[in-house]
C-alpha cells in the first residue's frame, strides 16, 4: 500500500496440541528456522522464533497488509505439515487452537528478543501456564482461567 507506514512488533505464543512436549531437541532449531522463514516468505520480518518442548514464541515485524490470524494459521499449518512430512515423531503433530498475541514498542524490541531467546532458562523457573497468565495480566487482556492451559495430558 502506497503511503502506508508502520512499525508493528508482535510476539505470538502458542502450544502443541494437548501441551504435549513434542518439539524435541533433535529437530527443534530446524523447526524454528522453518517457521521464521515461513513468516518472512509471507511478507513479514522475523526477529526470532524460539520455544521449548510444548510451546513456541514468534517475535516479528507484522506487515499490516495481512491479518495476524491468517499469518498464524499459515505458520502453524506449514510447521505441523513440515514436522509430519519429515516423520520426526511416531504420532501426528498438531498445534493447539488459537494463540496469544502481544504488541511492543521499538524501545522494547531488544528486551523481548532476549526474553524469547532465553526460553529454556526461563522455563526452568516458570511454567508455561504461569507465563501465559502473566502475559494476559500484564497486557490487561480479559480471559477466563478455565480456558487457559493446564497440566499436559
Amino acid at each position: 500500500m502506497a503511503n502506508t507506514y508502520h512499525q508493528l512488533f508482535i510476539q505470538t505464543v502458542f502450544a502443541v496440541k494437548y501441551r504435549h512436549g513434542l518439539i524435541l531437541p533433535e529437530f527443534r532449531q530446524e523447526l524454528f528456522g522453518y517457521m521464521g522463514q515461513t513468516i518472512n516468505n509471507l511478507g513479514h520480518k522475523t526477529l526470532i522464533v524460539n520455544g521449548v518442548a510444548d510451546h513456541v514464541h514468534c517475535f516479528f515485524g507484522l506487515n499490516p497488509e495481512h491479518s495476524l490470524s491468517d499469518l498464524m494459521q499459515k505458520v502453524k499449518s506449514n510447521a505441523s505439515g513440515w514436522v509430519n512430512d519429515h516423520k520426526f515423531l511416531e504420532q501426528p503433530f498438531a498445534w493447539q487452537k488459537g494463540f496469544g498475541a502481544f504488541s511492543y514498542a521499538k524501545s522494547q524490541v531488544s528486551a523481548v528478543y532476549r526474553y524469547v531467546q532465553n526460553q529454556e532458562g526461563h522455563h526452568l523457573k516458570q511454567t508455561f501456564r504461569d507465563e501465559y497468565l502473566e502475559f494476559l495480566q500484564k497486557f490487561e487482556i480479559e480471559h477466563d482461567e478455565k480456558y487457559i492451559f493446564h497440566t499436559p495430558i
